[in-house]
């Protein structure tokens, strides 16, 4: 029986074969929702075609199903949804949320103060439009409240994004959406109502709920779960192949991820995908999650 109260969702990129790091963040998702009694979702985030792999979907969705982790209802993908995300846009526009931008990134950078996450949009072509032959993007104005929320992982989060951000972008100029409005659509239309993923989300966050307030839309509730680390210091990336995870042997890997979580490890031997389900849905601890305050987001929704 599933629990009306909580949704929740694991949403890949389809750029490459499932890692330990995606793994981490499955497993995280996954016992959160079961351990409630909630509904466990998958989504494929490959609104951006550029970055995907062909078969890499294929190859995630057939990972998930030998560690165990089955999505309530059929997976969507993000490419399927264009012109619901363009209808979103649309709405923005007529409540004067949006403007067209034709600044570069080096354009940017020759003015803009720089943040925690690069240049400070300085907002040049909300009072400049570009010209009406130009190459643009469609960027959402910010103002200066602080945006704050209680993660549940990292505890209480406050940024302005006037200051840190700047306007930012919502669809890119090579037509793609961006990442920040698709996600919050999605969620918004699958209902949503928690959040666990990578701490190099955390500070997409006030974005994401900024435009949760703008469209009127329920924020969920957000966990952040501390990244996975190769030796060089770099983030697991299923772009570069980094590190896959071994389908042959699922339940080491799911132990694995499980520990990488601060959970207990199991002192009895488990010897099937499902013994190991069994066996740690009941014992999911979210407060035993070590915290990555500090980790920042590395998608750059280019111009």
């Amino acid at each position: 029986m599933t629990s009306p109260a909580y949704r929740g969702r694991f949403a890949p990129s389809p750029t490459g074969p499932l890692h330990f790091g995606s793994l981490v963040a499955a497993v995280a998702s996954h016992a959160d929702a079961r351990h409630q009694h909630g509904s466990w979702l998958v989504r494929i985030d490959d609104v951006d075609q550029t970055r995907c792999r062909p078969g890499a979907e294929e190859q995630i969705l057939r990972a998930l199903q030998t560690f165990g982790m089955q999505s309530d209802q059929a997976p969507i993908s993000q490419s399927d949804r264009t012109s619901r995300y363009h209808e979103i846009l649309e709405q923005l526009d007529r409540q004067g949320h949006v403007y067209l931008c034709g600044c570069s990134r080096k354009t940017i950078a020759a003015v803009a103060n720089v943040g925690s996450e690069g240049p400070i949009y300085p907002g040049t072509c909300r009072s400049n439009p570009p010209e009406p032959t130009a190459a643009v993007a469609w960027r959402l104005s910010v103002n200066n409240d602080e945006i704050e929320f209680n993660d549940r992982v990292v505890g209480p989060i406050s940024q302005n994004l006037a200051t840190d951000i700047g306007d930012f972008v919502v669809r890119r100029i090579d037509g793609f959406t961006a990442y920040q409005l698709a996600v919050v659509v999605d969620d918004f239309d699958q209902g949503i109502t928690h959040i666990v993923r990578g701490a190099d989300l955390l500070w997409s966050t006030p974005r994401q709920i900024w435009l949760q307030q703008l469209l009127e839309f329920p924020t969920p509730r957000y966990a952040h779960i501390p990244l996975v680390y190769a030796q060089d210091g770099h983030k697991l990336s299923k772009c570069d192949q980094a590190h896959p995870v071994d389908e042959s042997d699922p339940v080491r890997g799911l132990i694995s991820a499980w520990e990488h979580l601060g959970q207990l490890k199991p002192n009895e031997t488990l010897q099937t995908s499902d013994a190991f389900w069994n066996w740690a849905i009941p014992r999911w601890e979210p407060c035993r999650i070590p915290h990555d305050r500090n980790s920042r987001h590395e998608r750059t929704d280019t111009l």
